[in-house]
């Protein structure tokens, strides 16, 4: 069996090429998926201001919370917002532990300087953390003092003597540090200065201590956490911490997706290679092959072609590991100091799932023509089943049943973090539902389209026989190019959706321009986002109670939370100070103004910077739009591939074609005609899914089954997958001509 396939595989090199193609852009996803996922469970984020401290003391950074189910207790934890603060007494309980010899206070906060991405304030008396030393000056000895690490100096120019506007005030640089950290601008200020600027009294950021001993006991009652190693990189650099929680969730969603999409391409792939060797599997099933021994060919033929594609595409998966590594530090959503973590894991992973994907991709694109018996297997080459079989009507009927649910399902979900997978699974579950129904809709749109195709004549009564009487070829072009609109038109949609809600809400809810504070808080270890706000300079639609009495003991809470006027909130601030507040307003519009609001004054001393904008949500739909990007430009690749196995097939086709009388331009336009037919039936087929998808998300997220679709952005999704079409389809259809005129 071994020699027969490997002939086989010798002598259908290009009915292989493509499924190589999909198996290969497969692998290469689930690759970089995987790196992303382990880097996220295992990335090394190395400390470097404390580099020199071998123990930090910090607050917890997470919410913590106790289930117990059969009898054993587990708890969970989740990350908060902002950085936790711990009591400045400590630091005098830590220094009496035996021991201890030194310890040194640390308040970290937020400084504006022009032109710097990420610039930090502390006190002078934290250098010894790393420990900073001065090349130039002296240390910060008055309050207009700033003393400036090296990197920032050089790359500001500055020099002792200068002075530079931080927005708080004019400082003068007194001094320049020998070292230059390479993640961060470091700012020194007197004590008091740094305490000032801090906006905490009596709070700390982190405690080091010299040298690393157990203060376990001193830390009895309080939230406090020792670290060292690597753990105190990630006390140092939250936003790597947080950013390490999101690639698990990016990396395990993305991978799931890459998957489902792989499946759906690979088994269309598959199915159209499968079709174009009808005649040579009609020949081998009349000679007595069995549909055993027919399964364990074509199972093995694309069990090695899998296994080939795979390496190259593992190869290729990690250098797109690093590139979305790349994209991902230039949209600030993962610090340069997160290194990708390479390791044989996502490799293994994407060779097992491909040889997996398209073994049971062969079987399932198969199944019908290894069954046929022998004596009509050669008739059965020739001629497409007149109508579907009933396991294909069965599965279309479950996939049909599975997507309605779902989209109702969706329909309920008013929280992004719940929607937004179930968007994308809901998208990918009508398309293959499309899939399984292919033939049966390529022929209803062969009715509708037939008549318009016969106005160009005898090209165009070609192009509409070709449609009616090849579904299953049209089906498996249909397939990718259907995947592509829809998956496109909901990614995009679902995000312009929601803005133009956002903002029709934050229009007609802003009375002054007054910033707010923004954040997010835990009520119990479910994640809300949060505004601080002047109760006078936003109407955010109260449907209940009056947010003129909104205090620093009360919050306003959107419809979604399903709270009433004189109900008590329990929940943990951003920095993790846990809190208990009266609700005094239930308000509707809280896709623009979050789900609970506060006093301003209190969450701005919750909170790392006040001043900061709400940034984080757009990072986020930029990293959605990159990473789903790779799934429709996989789906891209698979419109082009497709199509173009599926033309370079038809050589013996157009030679017919040209010994009955036709022209090359004719068959040419023919061919055009097609591919326009596949792309309006894509269009139709696909915008439809997106339409019901979006409108399922319009009335989960804001109430309203209005989902905002630009037409102009539709439009320029259809014309990409017009555009992919006619040139997959022409320049096979060009070289087929030449290999016809010269056989």
């Amino acid at each position: 069996m071994l020699t027969l396939v490997l002939a086989s595989l010798r002598a259908r090199k290009a009915a292989f090429a493509g499924a190589f193609l999909a198996l290969f852009c497969a692998a290469a996803l689930v690759t970089a998926c995987g790196t992303l996922l382990d880097t996220g469970l295992r990335g090394r984020i190395a400390p470097e201001r404390y580099a020199g401290a071998p123990l930090i003391v910090s607050g917890d950074q997470y919410v913590r919370e106790t289930e117990v189910k059969k009898g054993k207790a587990k708890e969970k934890a989740k990350p908060i917002a902002e950085r936790a603060w711990i009591p400045a007494e400590l630091a005098d309980r830590i220094g009496s532990v035996p021991g201890v010899e030194r310890v040194v206070t640390e308040v970290t906060f937020p400084v504006r300087l022009p032109g710097v991405a990420q610039a930090w304030g502390h006190g002078w008396e934290s250098a010894g953390l790393t420990p900073f030393t001065l090349r130039q000056g002296v240390a910060p000895r008055d309050a207009r003092d700033l003393v400036v690490d090296a990197r920032t100096a050089g790359l500001k120019g500055l020099s002792p003597g200068d002075e530079v506007d931080l927005g708080t005030g004019i400082y003068r640089v007194s001094g320049i540090t020998a070292q230059e950290p390479e993640y961060q601008a470091a700012l020194f200020f007197t004590t008091e200065e740094a305490g000032r600027l801090a906006g905490r009294p009596g709070m700390l950021t982190a405690i080091g201590v010299f040298p690393a001993v157990d203060v376990s006991r001193a830390l009895e009652g309080t939230t406090a956490t020792a670290h060292t190693g690597d753990a105190r990189g990630r006390v140092e650099f939250l936003g790597a911490e947080n950013a390490r929680v999101r690639l698990i969730s990016l990396g395990g969603a993305l991978g799931g997706t890459s998957l489902l999409v792989a499946v759906l391409v690979v088994v269309g792939t598959l199915a159209l290679t499968i079709q174009q060797r009808q005649r040579e599997i009609a020949v081998l099933r009349a000679v007595a092959a069995t549909p055993r021994q027919l399964r364990e060919m074509i199972g093995g033929e694309t069990l090695l072609v899998g296994l080939a594609a795979a390496l190259p595409g593992s190869a290729a998966g990690l250098l797109l590991a690093g590139w979305l590594r790349t994209r991902f530090v230039e949209l600030g959503a993962m610090p340069e100091n997160l290194a990708l973590v390479r390791s044989p894991f996502p490799v293994f992973a994407a060779l097992v799932a491909t040889a997996v994907t398209a073994w049971a991709a062969a079987r399932l694109s198969a199944r019908r023509v290894i069954r046929i018996r022998p004596v009509e297997a050669l008739g059965a080459a020739a001629l497409e089943p007149a109508r579907p079989g009933l396991p294909r009507l069965v599965a279309g009927a479950v996939l049909l049943a599975g997507s309605i649910a779902l989209t109702l399902v969706l329909s309920g979900l008013d929280t992004e973090a719940a929607s937004s997978p179930v968007v994308v699974l809901a998208a990918l579950l009508w398309t293959m539902a499309v899939a399984v129904l292919g033939p049966m809709i390529v022929r209803i749109a062969a009715a509708v389209l037939g008549p318009l195709l016969r106005l160009d004549g005898a090209v165009g009564h070609l192009a509409a026989a070709n449609l009616r009487t090849r579904a299953s070829r049209f089906a498996s072009v249909l397939t990718p190019l259907t995947l592509m609109i829809a998956l496109s038109a909901t990614i995009l949609f679902t995000r312009t959706t929601m803005e133009k809600a956002a903002e029709d809400e934050h229009r007609a809810g802003t009375r002054t321009s007054a910033p707010a504070v923004h954040t997010s808080v835990r009520v119990g270890l479910g994640r809300y986002a949060a505004q601080g706000v002047d109760p006078r300079a936003v109407d955010p639609g109260v449907r209940s109670g009056d947010l003129a009495d909104l205090d620093e003991r009360t919050v306003a809470v959107g419809e979604r939370m399903d709270r009433e006027v004189g109900d008590i909130v329990r929940l943990t601030l951003g920095d993790g100070t846990p809190g208990e507040f009266e609700v005094i307003a239930v308000y509707t519009r809280d896709l623009a103004f979050g789900d609970l609001l506060f006093d301003r004054g209190l969450l701005a001393r919750h909170v790392d910077d006040p001043y900061g904008a709400a940034a984080p949500a757009q990072n986020n739909a930029e990293v959605n739009y990159v990473a789903m990007g790779l799934i429709i430009a996989f789906a891209a690749i698979a419109v082009v591939n497709t199509l173009a196995m599926s033309t370079a097939e038809r050589g013996r086709e157009f030679a017919l074609l040209r010994l009955s009388g036709a022209t090359r331009r004719q068959v040419l336009r023919m061919s055009r005609w097609e591919a326009l037919a596949a792309t309006a039936v894509a269009a139709v087929l696909g915008s439809a899914i997106a339409l019901v998808v979006l409108t399922a998300f319009s009335r989960g997220m804001t109430g309203l089954a209005r989902p905002h679709v630009p037409p102009s952005a539709l439009l320029a999704i259809v014309l990409a997958a017009g555009v992919l079409a006619l040139v997959a389809t022409a320049l096979p259809a060009r070289a087929a001509l030449r290999t016809a005129l010269t056989s």
